[in-house]
Formats: structure tokens, C-alpha cells, sequence
């Protein structure tokens, strides 16, 4: 990227308490810290209490950003699909809806490009369901390049550094991630 170009991405991340969904945004925006001028990580709590709704947006800028709430994005991430139908809507008409694909709903929108993810069921396989929140962030980042995914395994080195076993989970998980979204199987 060219310094000053005027590239922005933005991201509205869905789920439940417990699911990861704010990890991931954190990961996101701390890993785009080291590329963008300006970085906004918002995370919005319905219940306090696990298993509560909760979301976050990232926002990713070179330009100065006027606000950090979006009612709509250029791309939503649904992490538990009892969200799917609240969520739909809100993604950009030609934008992208990555979603976890266990117990998928039907998407009724032909505007959007759609991402069905294996999450959990990945993360099961590698050894730890808590590690479906990476298998969906390495897939964003992989079909938008918003953040370097160098510097998100940077970030994900950072925050689960204490625990090795954690740490290449995790690692796995978001390299999973990314190799999903490679072979562009899942796209609909």
C-alpha cells in the first residue's frame, strides 16, 4: 500500500459472549496498528453475561475516521448462526457475509457474496472448539488482505504466548482459516 493512499476496511463481527467474537476484533485491529493511520475497534455487549449477543466493528483507515459505528459494512461476520437473520442485512449490497456454516440457516440475499465457513468444525478437528473465532478471522483476512496475516500472527503470538498449547491452536486455527478461504469452495 502506498503511504497516504486512501484505502479503508471495515468489518461488523457477530456473536455470543464467549464465542470470541470481541478476540477477534481485537486481534484484527491490533495487527492493523501496524499498517493504517487510524484504527477503531468498537465492541457492543446486549447481555452481560456468556452466551449473550455481543458484536464488535473494526474499522481500518488511512483517512481519518469519522465515526466508529456502522449500521452496515462491507463485510459481516456471523459467528453463531441463530444471528444470521439480525446480521444479513447489514452487510453492504455487493459486500461479503462470512458465516460459520454448522446449523446455517438459509441466506435469502443474491446482492452479496457469501462465505460459509466450517468453523467449529475445524477448530474441533485441530483440538478445541474456543478456536472457531480464528478459523473465521483467517478466512476474512485472507479473501480481503485488510491486515498482513504476519502481523495478526504477531498479534495472536502476543496474546496466547503464556500458553504454548493455546498458542498453536490458535495459530492453526487462523492458518485454517485462511487455506478455506484460498480454495474459494465455500463461495456462493
Amino acid at each position: 500500500m502506498e503511504e497516504g493512499s486512501s484505502i479503508r476496511h471495515e468489518v461488523i463481527m457477530s456473536g455470543t459472549g464467549g464465542k470470541g467474537v470481541l478476540v477477534a476484533g481485537q486481534l484484527l485491529a491490533e495487527a492493523g496498528m501496524q499498517k493504517y493511520n487510524y484504527v477503531t475497534w468498537t465492541p457492543t455487549y446486549f447481555a452481560a453475561m456468556r452466551g449473550g449477543s455481543c458484536e464488535c466493528t473494526v474499522i481500518l483507515s488511512n483517512e481519518k475516521i469519522a465515526s466508529p459505528l456502522l449500521t452496515k459494512a462491507e463485510v459481516v461476520i456471523v459467528f453463531e448462526p441463530s444471528q444470521l437473520k439480525d446480521f444479513e442485512a447489514r452487510v453492504k449490497q455487493d459486500g461479503i457475509f462470512i458465516i460459520e456454516s454448522t446449523g446455517l440457516p438459509g441466506v435469502k440475499r443474491q446482492d452479496i457474496r457469501i462465505v460459509k465457513v466450517p468453523a467449529a468444525e475445524t477448530a474441533v478437528k485441530l483440538g478445541g472448539i474456543m478456536a472457531a473465532n480464528l478459523v473465521l478471522l483467517g478466512t476474512y483476512v485472507e479473501i480481503t488482505k485488510a491486515a498482513p496475516a504476519e502481523l495478526v500472527e504477531i498479534e495472536i503470538e502476543r496474546r496466547f504466548g503464556g500458553n504454548e498449547k493455546r498458542l498453536s491452536l490458535n495459530k492453526q486455527a487462523f492458518r485454517q482459516g485462511m487455506l478455506l478461504a484460498a480454495r474459494e469452495q465455500n463461495w456462493y
